[in-house]
């Protein structure tokens, strides 16, 4: 009987060391269906469920109709309603809505008149991609309230939309991605440094070797963490300037705020990284964990996909993406200008995860050497 060659053995053993390393089978069959799955519902660039508000000063049958229409688009929520402009802004700053429509006093009156009678719009342009269909939504629902509302024998249109787009007026893409990009390059670094300089003792075998010496195990820990806080810190500051200066992305907001936000962030990307350390015993099993934990990240945040098109259990799934907290943050400093007074919500969640699994990473690793 022909013995099986080399090659065929060769394969033979690398499938049996996979069968005998369930972590590894578990990342390299399940992780990938998982993310199809997730990614399949989100991967969508249709724009639904624009979160909008109302400010309605004429509350007649034309500006009630003109909502209607709104509601049944299904391309908005009318989940405000304003008493005042002031309002409306608020909103907006706070994130809480992409779109402010305003009726002035007398605009069904005007249109009973064939007077030109306008509707103003306040766009949140951060996104550029995004304000362009709502843009697009508008003039169209514009256009179709026209032809119900005015005979179609008029030379013109009096009926328009008003639209003052904020925040992005020029709607440059690259204002809305750079600072999306810093946060992603803060979060890989973060925890790609961690992740792998300690599985790569376990490999080396000096692990064992910094176990028997006189540091504690507090002083492991933190022996290995300043030192990739501080590197991470200047890749905040690095990759600031580039933001700024060769993209030049407009910083509206406070820059001290900013890195003090950014080393919050930080502090969540190296406890990721500390946890994989101690499910990862080679390089290649924190590579494949650290890829499991990113792409979520990177889809789940907000960072391409607006989450309000995403369905509602995948949205309250993104409430565990750190990331999504962060972009918050970044993209408001630097495109809004807004502070902690709008942005403490998301601050008071990144600093709960960021410190729990930090503690838990710390616990399981103080385990592991002691």
């Amino acid at each position: 009987m022909k013995r099986p060659s080399r090659l065929f053995t060769f394969i033979k053993k690398e499938f049996l060391q996979l069968k005998r390393d369930p972590r590894m089978l578990w990342v390299a069959i399940f992780a990938p269906l998982i993310q199809l799955l997730i990614f399949g519902y989100i991967a969508s660039l249709d724009v639904k469920h624009v979160s909008t508000a109302v400010y309605d000063e004429d509350r007649t049958y034309y500006s009630r109709t003109y909502l209607e229409s709104f509601r049944n688009s299904g391309y908005f929520d009318l989940n405000y309603y304003a008493t005042n402009q002031d309002e409306l802004k608020t909103l907006l700053n706070a994130g809480k809505v992409k779109l402010a429509l305003h009726f002035p006093p007398g605009f069904g009156k005007k249109i009973l008149k064939r007077e030109p009678a306008a509707v103003q719009a306040l766009l949140d342009g951060e996104n550029s991609s995004l304000a362009t269909i709502v843009k697009g939504y508008l003039d169209q629902i514009n256009t179709q309230n026209a032809l119900k509302f005015l005979p179609q024998n008029l030379s013109f249109n009096p009926l328009e939309v008003q639209v003052r787009l904020l925040y992005n007026p020029q709607l440059k893409s690259v204002y809305f991605m750079v600072p999306a990009i810093f946060a992603l390059v803060l979060m890989i670094e973060s925890m790609l440094l961690t992740s792998f300089s300690i599985v790569k003792e376990k490999e080396k075998g000096t692990i064992e070797q910094l176990m028997v010496t006189p540091l504690g195990a507090y002083e492991l820990i933190l022996g290995k963490l300043i030192p990739f806080s501080l590197v991470a810190m200047l890749d905040i500051f690095l990759v600031f300037l580039v933001a700024t200066l060769w993209f030049r992305v407009p910083l509206h907001g406070n820059v001290f705020l900013l890195f003090g936000l950014g080393a919050i962030f930080l502090v969540t990307g190296l406890g990721l990284g500390l946890f994989i350390s101690t499910i990862s015993e080679t390089q290649r099993q924190a590579m494949l964990s650290a890829i499991f934990v990113l792409a979520p990240s990177l889809v789940l945040s907000g960072f391409v996909f607006p989450i309000a098109n995403m369905p509602k259990a995948i949205q309250i799934l993104t409430y565990l993406i750190p990331a999504r907290y962060f972009l918050i943050m970044v993209r408001g400093i630097f495109l809004k200008g807004i502070g902690l007074r709008y942005l403490w919500p998301e601050v008071l969640s990144l600093v709960v995860f960021g410190s729990s699994i930090l503690a838990l990473s710390i616990l399981r690793f103080r385990k592991k050497i002691e």
